[in-house]
């Protein structure tokens, strides 16, 4: 007798599970503006650097760089890759670039940076490593 209540149960659910609807939360997409640059250090040669010296043009620099928002605290970082190339999704608003700097060197400077809806902002972020 169970087993009969059982498989009279069975076939009672099997058709209302198929008219159940399944939500598919789709992820929000990520916005369509940020900030893309560049980071690069140099000099890389000591002393005066003849012209057309190629050798020794600044070259690509990985890096971490803190995000600031507009209330200057860390909305994120971000970290070049070994080409110097970052590119970050963010909304629209005012940012601080804030780059890590050794202790003391290399460095490099905070900019400012206006982030717009729709589009990315190209930065380049140049790090000095002291060398003259």
């Amino acid at each position: 007798m169970p087993k009969r209540i059982l498989l009279a149960l069975v076939m009672l659910l099997l058709p209302l599970s198929a008219c159940t609807q399944i939500s598919v939360t789709e992820p929000t997409p990520p916005p369509s503006s940020g900030i893309e640059g560049w980071v690069t250090i140099g000099p890389v040669c000591p002393g005066p650097v003849l012209v057309g010296d190629t050798h020794c043009q600044d070259q690509p620099y990985q890096a971490t760089i803190s995000i600031l928002d507009a209330d200057n605290q860390e909305a994120t970082r971000v970290q070049s890759s070994m080409e110097g190339y970052f590119k970050l999704p963010l909304p629209a608003g005012e940012y601080t670039l804030h780059p890590i700097s050794g202790s003391p060197l290399p460095q490099a400077s905070d900019q400012i940076v206006n982030v717009t809806a729709d589009q990315y902002t190209g930065v380049k972020i140049s790090y000095d490593t002291g060398m003259r």
